[in-house]
């Protein structure tokens, strides 16, 4: 088959790039990019010399080539795109916002400041957070119609595969949830700006866009979904996102109030004590719960006890990492997630809703171990 990948001169774009040029499926790739148009990737990206030798190219002409096209745009530019491809039954799989929200135009306007362009469009897409819609994926692939997946983001991603157990099983009581990212910094993408520059990031760690972040709905909605509820009727939820000073990867830290049936605190705020016997029997109790929910999952792995989510540890990979835990009071279960931004959290999964939806192996092309260092 052949892939186009439009926006390929970004980070998530070459990663698409790098990631499906080892792909035994695809025999031909096509790249366009608006800002490079007519260049070589390898001129952009000298990594990838030696591999497939193409050519920026117009992603009109893109499109009529390729058998699936992804797409690694800024949000509100890809829907003329995404509208072609469904005419001529591409599937189109989408790395920004645009189709996050399916047809809730007024949270995307909201939060991204732009409306749809073809409402109808994002009544046809479906979400492509695989652990979460494969069915829904498989479904919408097998339905004989052209197919608009929304890739999600990289923070909802690791927030929601560590919450998604506690909120379907029964372990969630309602109330807040709390959720602390800390990323790469590539996910503010290559254009260059003061903040992502080596002096400002180096050896310093910060909070931005703190209570106004745009991914907060998208994990808001998960969450909702996850539990059985509409998301017009969403839990409470902090989101807190971090840069951090290291090129790739986002480890995330959820704290979710437990049920009656699984706390094993004072019903009030009390100091902090020692593990009991009982928060250690019920963490092990958790512990297991998640690891059967992701028992099929070849790319989540509910780690050992003792064992800690490393950003380091899935570095290139499409794994996400997941460590369960009860705080000391036994009123809050924290659930530690690791990915890495750009594959899991990007083009990795990208990927892996091209397998779904086209009956690949899911793991066709990721099967990649990450790097020890």
């Amino acid at each position: 088959m052949t892939a186009g990948i439009i926006g390929a001169a970004g980070y998530a774009g070459a990663e698409l790039f790098r990631i499906l040029s080892g792909h035994p499926e695809v025999e031909e790739l096509r790249v366009s990019s608006t800002s490079h148009a007519g260049r070589r990737l390898s001129d952009i990206y000298p990594n990838f010399l030696g591999g497939p030798d193409v050519e920026l190219e117009n992603a009109t002409t893109l499109i009529a080539a390729s058998d699936v096209v992804f797409a690694a745009l800024p949000h509100g530019v890809g829907e003329d795109f995404a509208c072609i491809c469904f005419r001529l039954g591409i599937p189109y799989i989408d790395l920004s916002a645009d189709f996050r929200f399916d047809d809730d135009q007024e949270t995307y306007s909201a939060w991204y400041g732009k409306c749809y362009q073809y409402p109808s469009l994002h009544e046809e897409s479906v979400y492509g957070l695989p652990e979460m819609n494969r069915q829904k994926i498989k479904a919408a692939a097998s339905g004989g119609k052209a197919l608009v997946v929304a890739n999600p983001g990289c923070y909802p991603t690791g927030a929601s595969l560590a919450a998604f157990p506690a909120l379907s099983r029964g372990v969630y009581a309602g109330g807040t949830i709390i959720v602390d990212s800390a990323s790469g910094i590539t996910g503010g993408g290559r254009e260059p700006a003061r903040g992502y520059h080596f002096p400002e990031c180096s050896d310093s760690m910060t909070p931005y866009k703190v209570g106004a972040h745009r991914h907060t709905p998208e994990i808001s909605r998960n969450f909702s979904l996850m539990e059985g509820i509409p998301p017009s009727s969403a839990r409470p939820l902090i989101f807190t996102p971090h840069l951090a000073p290291m090129n790739r990867g986002i480890l995330s830290t959820v704290y979710i109030p437990l049920s009656r049936d699984w706390s094993c605190g004072p019903s009030e705020p009390s100091q902090p004590r020692p593990p009991s016997k009982e928060l250690v029997e019920k963490t092990a109790r958790i512990r297991a719960l998640y690891a059967d929910f992701y028992r099929n999952e070849r790319f989540v792995r509910v780690l050992p006890p003792g064992v800690f989510p490393a950003t380091g540890r899935v570095r290139s990979s499409n794994f996400c990492d997941i460590s369960v835990h009860i705080d000391q009071n036994g009123a809050n279960l924290v659930v530690v997630s690791a990915i890495d931004n750009m594959v899991k959290g990007a083009a990795g999964q990208a990927v892996q809703n091209m397998n779904i939806v086209f009956g690949f192996d899911e793991g066709c092309g990721l099967g990649a171990l990450p790097s020890a260092f």
